[in-house]
């Protein structure tokens, strides 16, 4: 029972980032023990106001329930992210179940044990950073840039041009030169704006 005299009660939320990705796994863990639970599909947005269906679990949550997640980093992108908005869940005064993973357990208030994995995470996340950058900066030394190779060559780019002189449409293009419509599309376009330049 929690202080108003309920049982206390588990508000599920379920996160993914896109429609491709499955939501199975998190149901099969909170739909047999949550009251109810809320879905979200949603990528590079952390403040709770940004989110409806996490807004929507909190109004569900009444003092002494509790919002159940499979693993805090369905609470955001990551396991950092995860745990600040677990952290910004701590200071509406909102408590937190997480199933599985660094963080599981019941949570009402901030812990040494979570900051101690805020940091860890935080500073996995600077390696990172570095790395990739130090990799960069290695690969610009060996006269390479870093990123990915085009799609389109100058040999490439050369066809899409002669074929489209030539009077053919755009998707003929694209099936010929195994490249995208939107590739093909993207080629011309800057084509266009090149000799405008020119002009």
């Amino acid at each position: 029972m929690n202080e108003s005299g309920f049982a206390v009660a588990l508000i599920g939320l379920v996160r993914v980032s896109t429609d491709r990705q499955k939501t199975q796994r998190q149901h099969d863990a909170l739909d047999p023990i949550c009251l109810k639970v809320l879905e979200e599909k949603i990528s590079g947005k952390l403040a709770t106001e940004d989110r409806p269906a996490l807004l929507q679990a909190l109004s569900h949550v009444r003092d002494g329930d509790m919002l159940t997640v499979q693993e805090v980093d369905r609470l955001g992108r990551n396991l950092l992210e995860g745990l600040i908005v677990l952290n910004d869940l701590f200071q509406r005064g909102v408590a937190v179940k997480v199933l599985e993973g660094i963080a599981a357990g019941e949570h009402t208030e901030r812990s040494l044990i979570l900051d101690l994995a805020r940091a860890l995470s935080e500073d996995r996340r600077r390696d990172i950073v570095r790395k990739t950058k130090d990799g960069l900066e290695a690969a610009r030394r060996r006269g390479r840039v870093g990123g990915r190779r085009p799609v389109v060559d100058d040999d490439k780019r050369a066809a899409i041009l002669a074929r489209r002189e030539r009077g053919e449409s755009i998707r003929t293009i694209a099936a010929g030169a195994k490249v995208s419509v939107g590739v093909v599309h993207k080629t011309l376009t800057e084509a266009k704006a090149g000799t405008q330049r020119e002009q």
